[in-house]
C-alpha cells in the first residue's frame, strides 16, 4: 500500500529515542523528509543520520516558547514546505497524589501540556490543506495508569484540545489525529516496570492483562503513526486511536 508520504515533510518531536524516533523512521523509510528535535544536540545529531539526508536534527525543548516557530522555519528553509507534525513528549514524572510536588506538575504542564499546544498552534497556522496534527497522547486518555497521576491529569486535557482543534481546522482540511500507546517497549516502560521493584514480575503481570499478551514493539507504533499521518488517512481526523494489543476494555 502506498501511503503517499514520498516528498512529504513533517516535524517529530522527541524522535532521539522510543515513540517519536520509531515514527520518524517509517515516515523516511517510505520517503518523507524529517525534522526531527530532541532536547540534547548531540543525540538529536547523531539520530538524524541514522535516518539519512532527508533528515534534520533541530535541538529543542518544546517548553521553549521560540522553539515551535523554529521548527516550522527549518521545515521551509530546508524543505520548503511543512505537511505535518506529530507532537511527541517524554512523560511526566511519576508518583502518586500525595508524591507528586508543585515543581513537577508545573514542569509537566509546561512541557506536557503548553509546550503541545503551542507547537499544534504554530504549525496550523503554517499548514495547508491536506495538513495533519498528531499528538503522541497515552492510554490514560481513557483510562487512568496507577502511578502516573501527573499523566492521568494531563493527558485527557490534551486530548480535548485536539478534539477542539480537529473541529476548528476541519474546514480548512487539516486533520488532528491522537495516538494512544500503552505497554510498549520502551525504556520508559521499562522504567516505570523497575519502580515496582521487580521489572520481571511487573511486566508479567502487564503483559497478563494484555489480550494479545505481549507488549508492543515501538515499529509497530510507528507504523501506525505514520500511517494515521499520511495521505492514505485523508478521512480520518479527531479521533483517538489505541496501540496498545486490545488492552483498553471499552468501545
Amino acid at each position: 500500500m502506498d501511503l503517499g508520504l514520498k516528498d512529504r515533510v513533517y516535524i517529530v518531536t522527541g524522535a532521539t529515542r522510543g515513540l517519536g524516533n520509531a515514527t520518524a523512521r517509517e515516515l523516511a523509510a517510505d520517503g518523507a523528509k524529517v525534522i526531527i528535535t530532541g532536547r540534547d544536540a548531540k543525540s538529536v545529531e547523531e539520530a538524524a543520520a541514522e535516518l539519512g539526508p532527508d533528515a534534520v536534527g533541530v535541538a529543542a525543548d518544546n517548553a521553549d516558547p521560540s522553539a515551535a516557530q523554529r521548527l516550522v522555519d527549518t521545515a521551509r528553509e530546508r524543505f520548503g514546505r511543512l505537511d505535518g507534525i506529530l507532537i511527541s513528549v517524554g512523560g511526566p514524572a511519576p508518583g502518586f497524589v500525595a508524591d507528586n510536588t508543585d515543581d513537577q506538575w508545573q514542569t509537566a504542564f509546561e512541557t506536557v501540556f503548553l509546550g503541545a499546544v503551542r507547537l499544534a498552534r504554530t504549525a496550523a497556522a503554517a499548514l495547508g490543506e491536506g495538513g495533519v496534527i498528531g499528538f503522541v497522547l497515552s492510554g490514560s486518555v481513557h483510562e487512568p495508569i496507577a502511578g502516573l497521576t501527573i499523566s492521568n491529569g494531563l493527558r485527557p486535557g490534551l486530548a480535548g484540545f485536539a478534539k477542539s482543534l480537529s473541529d476548528e481546522l476541519g474546514p480548512r482540511g487539516i486533520r488532528v489525529v491522537g495516538v494512544l500507546p500503552a505497554r510498549i517497549d520502551t525504556d520508559r516502560v521499562r522504567e516505570l516496570d523497575a519502580l515496582s521493584g521487580d521489572a520481571d514480575a511487573a511486566r508479567t503481570a502487564n503483559e497478563s492483562r494484555i489480550p494479545l499478551r505481549r507488549y508492543g514493539t515501538p515499529e509497530e507504533f510507528g507504523k501506525t503513526a505514520a500511517f494515521l499521518l499520511s495521505p492514505a488517512a485523508s478521512y480520518l481526523t479527531g479521533i483517538m486511536v489505541p496501540v496498545d494489543g486490545g488492552a483498553r476494555r471499552g468501545f
